[in-house]
């Protein structure tokens, strides 16, 4: 039978909680206890994850927005700041999912999921490890994409504007920019919403 460190920093529901107590008359008095205790952390109604004093692992909120609500990956700017593209910190973990768009707040911060198509949702996703974690995340065109894509009211016809944006807005890192993999921008073109303005952006990088 698994224990309760056994868990390591990978959530778990009620009904995992369950089976490792299952000579405990009142289950959720028991969550309540060990939450209380500062033994587990409470991520949304039914969903912990355990403590990094009792799992000897850091909490990976990447992993913790693939469980939350899903299926997600990260994205827009956390996989943009994750990957040193961007220089501004990110006060909210922000993923891309096919329900419907949600936040999510509890004491590990801010949780923003943005709905897009399934057949869009499926190009340039890795699964990322750090600290022994592996979690999925937006390749860096695909998350630059996400974000173009999903930010309300973001015109970006002309290529001065894509430019301006990239450089001023983002102070994206342009070496790495031109360095990007075009086809993965003709993939979210193809698929995704705001095809003329992702077009725009392989025609900057070409140029």
């Amino acid at each position: 039978m698994m224990t309760l460190s056994e868990i390591g920093n990978i959530p778990v529901d009620f009904a995992v909680l369950k089976s490792i107590f299952p000579d405990h008359k009142s289950v959720h008095n028991k969550i309540s206890e060990l939450e209380k205790s500062g033994t587990l952390i409470r991520l949304k109604k039914g969903m912990y994850v355990l403590s990094p004093k009792e799992s000897g692992k850091l909490i990976s909120v990447e992993l913790v927005a693939n469980h939350l609500y899903g299926p997600s990956y990260v994205s827009k700017e956390s996989a943009l700041r994750y990957y040193g593209l961007i220089p501004e910190s990110v006060y909210s973990v922000q993923s891309m999912t096919t329900k419907h768009s949600r936040v999510f707040v509890n004491s590990l911060g801010k949780f923003e999921y943005t709905q897009c198509e399934k057949s869009y949702f499926s190009v340039g996703i890795r699964q990322e490890i750090m600290d022994n974690t592996s979690f999925l995340i937006a390749c860096p065109e695909k998350a630059l994409c996400d974000l173009i894509i999903h930010t309300p009211n973001l015109n970006l016809r002309f290529q001065k504007d894509m430019l301006a944006y990239l450089k001023d807005d983002l102070r994206f890192d342009m070496d790495a920019f031109y360095r990007m993999d075009s086809s993965l921008f003709e993939q979210c073109a193809q698929m995704g919403k705001k095809r003329t303005v992702i077009e725009n952006m392989i025609k900057i990088k070409q140029r």
